[in-house]
């Protein structure tokens, strides 16, 4: 027997996932005392295989309580124990830039791999590091891919729009969208000064009277979007609009896309926002149902 198991702020994904499965759903239950420490209640025991469902976003907040479920879920029954995380923190730091600066990537990875038997997750951030499975040592790593459904969603949307890249490191994403969808495509070089000055070069590609796709994996400040659409549209695009796997949107950034240009916002529901319009639980139920989120690395 197998079971989902999910925290109470993720049951918009975790209901259709687990519908899709087949599976019962439980809900890991919380109580936050008032110095910030929480107190987590699971089902007093549990079937030999958990899939827990549990985002990445805002890892902070969030790490502490992982590492409680985890344990306990290991206590209460669960002898395959598989992270179902569609968006994985923490995956930017894959080197030390600098002398000194701790590579996040690398040790998030490690106490992955000690809490878990697996991890499945959507479009990483993997840019010097080329699977999860290096990411996660000795345990499954699995990364499945949103693109493809964000190109053929640009192509329903925007007949022969031009799928458009924001930075080099997107390529490895607006390739894939591209060739699922029978688009044309192209990329930007970005040069980041700080957290919210970014620099982007265009394309060569001729956009002008064109519609453009800007396609990555992640926006969270959005200021790389907003500068190639500015860009864009300079140049004469005739629109712009923004698909992103997974809508961090921090702060104000999804009303700074719009006010530099950009039509529309789509994105998938690994995160929970208005501009989903793509679900991966179909690529999330396959991944589990076909055990490729169960047991050791081969």
């Amino acid at each position: 027997m197998s079971l989902l198991l999910a925290f109470d702020d993720e049951l918009t994904l975790a209901r259709p996932l687990a519908a899709a499965l087949g599976w019962p759903l439980a809900v890991v239950e919380r109580h936050v005392f008032p110095d910030g420490e929480s107190r987590l209640r699971l089902p007093a025991a549990l079937p030999p295989r958990v899939a827990l469902l549990r985002g990445l976003q805002r890892p902070n907040e969030r790490l502490a309580e992982l590492m409680l479920v985890a344990g306990g879920a290991r206590e209460l029954g669960a002898a395959e124990l598989t992270l179902v995380a569609p968006y994985l923190g923490y995956m930017r730091q894959d080197i030390a830039f600098t002398p000194g600066e701790v590579v996040s990537q690398r040790h998030l990875g490690r106490a992955l791999a000690a809490w878990f038997d697996a991890v499945i997750t959507v479009d990483p951030h993997l840019h010097r590091v080329a699977s999860m499975a290096e990411v996660v040592p000795g345990r499954r790593g699995v990364a499945l891919g949103a693109a493809p459904l964000l190109g053929r969603l640009a192509a329903e949307r925007v007949p022969g729009a031009l799928l458009v890249g924001p930075d080099a490191e997107s390529e490895q994403w607006v390739t894939v969208a591209a060739e699922a969808a029978g688009l044309e495509h192209a990329v930007c070089l970005k040069q980041r000064h700080g957290d919210r000055d970014v620099a982007v070069a265009l394309p060569a590609a001729d956009v002008a009277g064109r519609a453009v796709v800007l396609l990555d994996d992640v926006a969270s400040t959005g200021r790389t979007l907003q500068a190639a659409t500015r860009g864009l549209l300079e140049r004469g695009a005739a629109s712009v609009d923004v698909a992103v796997t997974h809508a961090l949107f921090v702060g104000d950034a999804l009303a700074e896309l719009r006010t530099a240009g950009v039509r529309h916002v789509w994105s998938s529901d690994c995160i929970a926002h208005e501009s989903n319009a793509v679900s991966v639980v179909p690529l999330l139920a396959a991944a589990l149902r076909d055990g490729a989120g169960w047991g050791q690395a081969g």
